[in-house]
């Protein structure tokens, strides 16, 4: 048998081999059998004329069972590894389709199944090094305040407590320490609900502008105090209505104007804008103050992600804020992004499905 013949046989399907094994084997047997007749002198004998498909019959017969036994023991182990659920021999030889090149499907499972498997651990090990990273952030995050505490705490308890110079100092900075702690835990469990689904939406119509008013009342004596003003931008003073958690949003934009009062210049602006996108409302909070270096850009909504460190501890949070916004923005399936230059100010700007 030359190269091509081989070649074929390589690529057929099961009853294609089945039919040409079939074949030379009725064509060998029939022409040994006309050896013996002609020796017997039988050639007259119409009977022999039905051994050729007799033959044939029984021998595609014969080659499929055993393909069908020889390609189940070949994939069984492959089966075995690829599939988590146990299938019966006699299930899995009834499921071999003599009509379909069967070796070439199940190459092709195992190479899908072979990439599934190089995502999913390509998938854990970015989980193990977040999760490594993150409970290093905690640790840290969480141990600036607690010796804190602790060194005030020492401090009263070692006689500071009898010195009215110190001892009420110290007791307001240690409560103060204690703040940030439950802020860091309160900020870590809205972050931990939100990833788990265990934070339910409630879905409703409002205004967005009466929510952001809301939210200037509730922030003005901050804003007061850093010198700086929150104002509506041109066209933001009419009526936009959502569909969204109310609540959620309220966090949302507490937190955006919140970091634009810390980082914003003295005599500085915050301005809150609405801009109508077909389906959607796109709000931006934008400041005039220091910025974000276009290195920080991507990494700004990471957990305890820190432009200037020391500055940040040194104006509170917990690190979380900008976090907890994108957990919010992605459970409305919606986006949020940032653009800013130094010295120049920072834009953030979400959206929100139109009522």
């Amino acid at each position: 048998m030359d190269q091509g013949s081989w070649r074929m046989l390589k690529n057929s399907t099961p009853q294609q081999i089945a039919l040409f094994v079939s074949l030379l084997i009725t064509g060998g047997g029939s022409v040994v059998l006309l050896v013996l007749l002609l020796v017997q002198g039988l050639v007259g004998e119409w009977l022999w004329l039905l051994f050729p498909p007799a033959l044939f019959g029984i021998s595609y017969a014969i080659t499929i069972y055993f393909l069908k036994n020889y390609i189940y023991r070949k994939i069984k182990l492959i089966y075995k590894t690829i599939h988590q659920h146990k299938v019966s021999p006699i299930e899995k030889l009834a499921s071999v389709d003599v009509n379909s090149n069967i070796l070439e499907e199940v190459e092709k499972e195992v190479s899908d199944w072979a990439a599934k498997q190089e995502a999913e651990i390509a998938k854990y090990k970015s989980w193990a090094e977040y999760r490594r990273k993150f409970v290093g952030d905690i640790s840290h995050e969480l141990k600036t305040p607690i010796f804190n505490i602790q060194g005030y705490l020492h401090t009263l308890l070692d006689g500071g407590l009898q010195d009215e110079k110190i001892n009420l100092n110290f007791l307001q900075k240690a409560a103060k320490n204690v703040e940030r702690l439950y802020t860091i835990v309160e900020d870590l469990s809205a972050i931990s609900r939100l990833e788990t689904g265990e934070l339910i939406l409630e879905m409703q119509v409002f205004d967005l502008r009466e929510l952001v008013q809301e939210v200037f009342e509730e922030l003005e004596f901050k804003a007061r105090e850093n010198n700086l003003r929150l104002e509506l931008k041109p066209g933001a003073d009419q009526s936009f209505r959502v569909r969204a958690d109310r609540e959620s949003i309220r966090q949302v934009l507490i937190n955006l104007i919140d970091n634009s009062i810390k980082y914003g210049n003295t005599d500085g602006m915050t301005k809150v804008g609405f801009y109508d996108m077909d389906k959607y409302i796109l709000v931006e909070v934008a400041d005039n103050g220091i910025g974000i270096p276009i290195e920080h850009l991507p990494h700004v909504f990471d957990r305890f992600y820190r432009v200037d460190k020391s500055r940040s501890r040194l104006r509170g949070g917990s690190g979380l804020g900008l976090s907890i916004v994108k957990h919010i923005m992605e459970a409305h399936k919606q986006t949020i992004n940032v653009r800013s230059t130094t010295q120049l100010g920072s834009t953030f700007g979400f959206t929100l499905a139109k009522a």
